[in-house]
C-alpha cells in the first residue's frame, strides 16, 4: 500500500487503529507508560491532527465535505505529520505510537464513498509503520464505551458508517496489513496482547 518503510530509520513506528471506542488511546498510554520504564525514547500522536487545515475545513467547509474532500483533506495533514513530526522523531530513534494512520483514511472514506483504491493511491506515499495494529470491536459495544466521551468527528459514529468501516479494517487485515486483537475484551487482556506484538517486533529489530 505504501512503498516507503520507516524501517530504514534508527527509530520505530508503531499505528494503532480501530473504530472510535475501540480502546486505541488507552492502549496507546499504556505502551508509553511500558516503554519508558524501559528505557526507551517514546511520543505519542495522532490523526487527524489538529492542525490549520484540518480544522478551517471542519469550520469553514463543514457543509461541503464529502469523502473526497476528507481524503484529500487528511492526506495533506499526514503528508504534513509525516515530514515535521514523526519522521524526524524516528531518525531520532523514538518509538513513535500514531493513534490512527492512513488505514483510517482507507477505512472510512471508502466506507463513505470514496473508491479505496483512489484511497489507497492518495497515501501511497506515505511511511509504512513497523507494526500497525488493528483494535477489533463491534460498533454497539464501541458506542457504549463512548457514550460520556465526546468526539472531534461525530460524523462518523453513525452504526450504519461504522459497520462498513469494520468491514473495511478486516478486509485489510486479511490482506496482511494490520494485526488484529480482540478489543472486546477487558483492558488488560487486551493490553496484553498489544504489548506482545509491540515487544516482540522490537526485540527483532534493536532500535538504535
Amino acid at each position: 500500500m505504501s512503498t516507503t518503510s520507516a524501517a530504514s530509520s534508527k527509530g520505530f513506528f508503531i499505528v494503532l487503529e480501530g473504530i472510535d471506542g475501540s480502546g486505541k488511546t488507552t492502549m496507546a498510554k499504556k505502551l508509553i507508560e511500558k516503554l519508558n520504564s524501559m528505557g526507551y525514547k517514546t511520543m505519542y500522536t495522532f490523526e487527524p491532527t489538529d492542525s490549520e487545515i484540518v480544522e478551517v475545513i471542519k469550520a469553514k467547509y463543514n457543509e461541503y465535505r464529502d469523502p473526497y474532500i476528507d481524503a484529500l483533506t487528511f492526506a495533506l495533514d499526514r503528508l504534513i505529520h509525516v515530514k515535521t513530526r514523526i519522521k524526524p522523531l524516528l531518525d531520532k530513534g523514538f518509538i513513535v505510537i500514531s493513534d490512527r494512520y492512513f488505514y483510517s483514511s482507507v477505512a472510512y472514506q471508502t466506507a463513505s464513498g470514496a473508491p479505496m483504491d483512489w484511497v489507497i493511491e492518495l497515501n501511497k506515499w506515505a511511511l509504512k509503520p513497523d507494526l500497525a495494529i488493528y483494535l477489533d470491536v463491534e460498533p454497539e459495544i464501541a458506542l457504549k464505551r463512548k457514550v460520556a466521551v465526546s468526539s472531534r468527528f461525530p460524523e462518523f459514529e453513525r452504526i450504519e458508517l461504522m459497520e462498513k468501516v469494520r468491514s473495511i479494517y478486516l478486509d485489510m487485515v486479511k490482506r496482511g496489513l494490520l494485526v488484529m486483537v480482540d478489543a472486546s475484551r477487558n483492558i488488560d487482556e487486551v493490553y496484553r496482547d498489544v504489548e506482545n506484538f509491540v515487544l516482540s517486533r522490537i526485540s527483532s529489530r534493536p532500535i538504535s
